[in-house]
C-alpha cells in the first residue's frame, strides 16, 4: 500500500460519470487500469496529482504512504441483493453518508448485520444497524487497543458523522477504556443515543455468491464484476459507463472483494450486456473457488499462491462454498474477515540474506465465523507444499461442523429450563428499559431495578415520564 494511491469512495458508491472521470484522469497518467482495495476504494500504481481529480467534491486522493484519511465503508453494496435489516434501504445508506463534510483519519464501517459480503468489525469505528429503526450498536477499537469495545449506547442515524468527529477529537485525550470514550463524546456533543436494551445478535450466513448476471425482483438484474489479477481496463469501465447512462444506473458499487456490482439492469437490456461481456472476454462465472480471497493489493507472491492453492482444489474436486480465504504477509498487522487465514512467516532476520523458503501458518475461524474475530492455530511452521492438504482438512472439518451448532441449539432447547424476565416499556415510543443493562445514556448502572429509579427519570428517547412505562413479561430459555 505504500507504493499506491488510494481514490476515496466513501462506502463504496459512486455513480457511473464518477467512474468514467476517474479513468479518463487514469488514463492521462499513462495507466492502463487501476484497481480496488479491500476498503472499498480505487487504487492507482502511480503517484496522482490531486488537482486532476478535482471535478467532483467528494472524490480525495491519498498519496502513498499518507495517512491522511481512510475510506468509510458500508454494505450498501449489499442492499436488495442479500439478507438485510427490514429499515436499512439504499437511501438510509446514502443519507448518511452524504453528512460527512470532511475525511475520517480513522476507519469507519456502516454495516447491516444481516449480510455476508461486507465485514463488520473491520474498523476503528463500527456501526452495526439494530433492530431499532434508524438506531445503531456501535463497537470501537481505538487504534492502541486491543480490544474491541461495545458503546453503551444505541447511536441515531444522523448522529452518525459527529460521533465520528467528537471520537476523533478526543483520540488526543488518549482514552483507555470505553467508558472514557463515552464520557468525553457526551460532553463535546449532544446526541439521541438510545438504551441499549439488547445484545447484538449477528446471524450466521454462508458467504454469497456475488457474480455474474442475477435477478433482482420481475425485470430488473445486477451484475457482479471480478478480474483474478484485480487490474482492470480503463477502456471496458469507461465503456461499461456508457452502457450505465444509457440505462439510467445511477450508482456503482465497490465490493471489499477486489470486485464491483451494478443494480437495476433492465430486462430489456439484459441481452445487450450479456453480449458486451462477450465482446471483450469477459468471464462472469468464476467459481468459488476463486471469488472468496483476500490478498495483499500488488502483492505477486500471495497471488501465484493463491493461483498454486486454487489450483490443487481444483484438481481434487474440493468445495470450499461458503467458506472465505486470506493471505496476509508478516509486514503488517491484519485485522481479518475470512473463514481461514493463511499467514506468510517472517524470513529470520539471522537468514535474510539466504534463499530459504518460506514458512506458513494456517488459522481459522471459530466456527468459520469471521464475525466471531475469534481466530484459532490449526498448525504452524508449514511448507508450502503441505498448504493444500491442510486447507482441504479444514475444509472438510468446516462442512462436518456446519448446521451441528444450531442442531446442538435446538436439542438443547429440550433440556433447558425457561425464566420470566421483567422489562418496563415506554408506552409513547416502545424504548424498553431493561434492568439488566440499566440506562447509562442518565447514567443509571447495569442491575438498578425499575422500581429503584428516582421519581424524575424520563425516557431516553423521548422523555416522557417514569409513569409512562409498562410492566411487561416475557419468558426466555436459560
Amino acid at each position: 500500500m505504500n507504493n499506491l494511491s488510494r481514490l476515496i469512495v466513501n462506502g463504496g458508491v459512486l455513480s457511473p460519470a464518477e467512474l468514467k472521470y476517474i479513468c479518463e484522469s487514469a488514463e492521462s497518467l499513462g495507466l492502463t487500469s487501476i484497481s480496488f482495495g479491500s476498503r472499498q476504494d480505487i487504487l492507482f500504481s502511480k503517484t496522482i496529482d490531486a488537482n486532476r481529480i478535482k471535478e467532483f467534491d467528494k472524490l480525495k486522493i491519498i498519496q502513498p504512504g499518507s495517512h491522511d484519511g481512510e475510506n468509510i465503508i458500508s454494505s450498501y453494496v449489499a442492499t436488495d441483493l442479500f439478507p438485510a435489516t427490514s429499515w436499512l434501504t439504499s437511501g438510509r445508506y446514502l443519507y448518511i453518508l452524504e453528512q460527512f463534510r470532511t475525511q475520517p483519519k480513522l476507519k469507519v464501517n456502516i454495516t447491516d448485520p444481516k449480510q455476508r459480503l461486507v465485514p463488520l468489525f473491520t474498523g476503528h469505528i463500527n456501526f452495526i444497524a439494530s433492530e431499532h429503526e434508524d438506531y445503531w450498536h456501535l463497537y470501537i477499537r481505538l487504534p492502541e487497543w486491543k480490544e474491541m469495545e461495545m458503546y453503551p449506547a444505541l447511536i441515531y442515524s444522523w448522529d452518525i458523522e459527529k460521533i465520528v468527529v467528537a471520537i476523533e477529537d478526543v483520540l488526543q485525550e488518549e482514552p483507555d477504556s470505553i467508558e472514557m470514550v463515552f464520557e468525553l463524546v457526551n460532553v463535546a456533543v449532544d446526541t439521541e443515543n438510545r438504551t441499549v436494551d439488547k445484545p447484538l445478535s449477528v446471524p450466521f450466513h454462508p458467504f454469497p455468491y456475488y457474480e455474474g448476471m442475477n435477478r433482482i425482483g420481475q425485470d430488473k438484474y445486477w451484475l457482479g464484476l471480478y478480474w483474478r489479477n484485480n487490474k482492470y481496463d480503463l477502456e471496458f469501465l469507461k465503456a461499461m459507463c456508457n452502457l450505465c447512462s444509457d440505462d439510467k444506473i445511477g450508482k456503482i458499487s465497490i465490493t471489499p472483494w477486489k470486485s464491483f456490482i451494478i443494480k437495476g439492469i433492465p430486462k430489456s437490456s439484459k441481452l445487450q450486456w450479456e453480449k458486451f461481456l462477450g465482446k471483450n472476454g469477459i468471464n462472469v462465472r468464476h467459481s468459488m473457488l476463486e471469488l472468496n480471497w483476500h490478498l495483499p493489493v500488488a502483492d505477486k507472491e500471495a497471488l501465484s499462491l493463491k493461483k498454486y492453492l486454487v489450483n490443487n482444489f481444483d484438481k481434487n474436486d474440493i468445495s470450499t462454498y461458503g467458506l472465505t480465504f486470506g493471505i496476509t504477509n508478516h509486514i503488517r498487522k491484519a485485522y481479518y474477515f475470512t473463514s481461514i487465514v493463511i499467514e506468510i512467516n517472517a524470513k529470520p532476520e539471522e537468514l535474510k540474506d539466504i534463499g530459504i523458503r518460506d514458512t506458513y501458518n494456517l488459522l481459522y475461524a471459530k466456527n468459520f465465523d469471521p464475525n466471531t474475530r475469534d481466530y484459532i492455530s490449526y498448525v504452524q511452521d508449514v511448507d508450502k507444499s503441505n498448504l493444500s492438504n491442510l486447507l482441504m482438512e479444514l475444509s472438510q472439518l468446516y462442512f462436518d461442523e456446519l448446521g451441528t451448532e444450531k442442531d446442538a441449539k435446538d436439542n438443547s432447547k429440550i433440556l433447558k429450563d425457561t425464566v420470566e424476565e421483567i422489562v418496563y416499556q415506554c408506552k409513547e415510543c416502545l424504548t424498553v428499559y431493561n434492568a439488566q443493562y440499566g440506562d447509562i445514556t442518565q447514567d443509571i448502572v447495569p442491575g438498578s431495578k425499575f422500581e429503584s429509579l428516582s421519581e424524575s427519570y424520563t425516557c431516553s428517547l423521548c422523555e416522557a415520564p417514569k409513569s409512562s412505562f409498562e410492566k411487561k413479561v416475557f419468558v426466555r430459555e436459560v
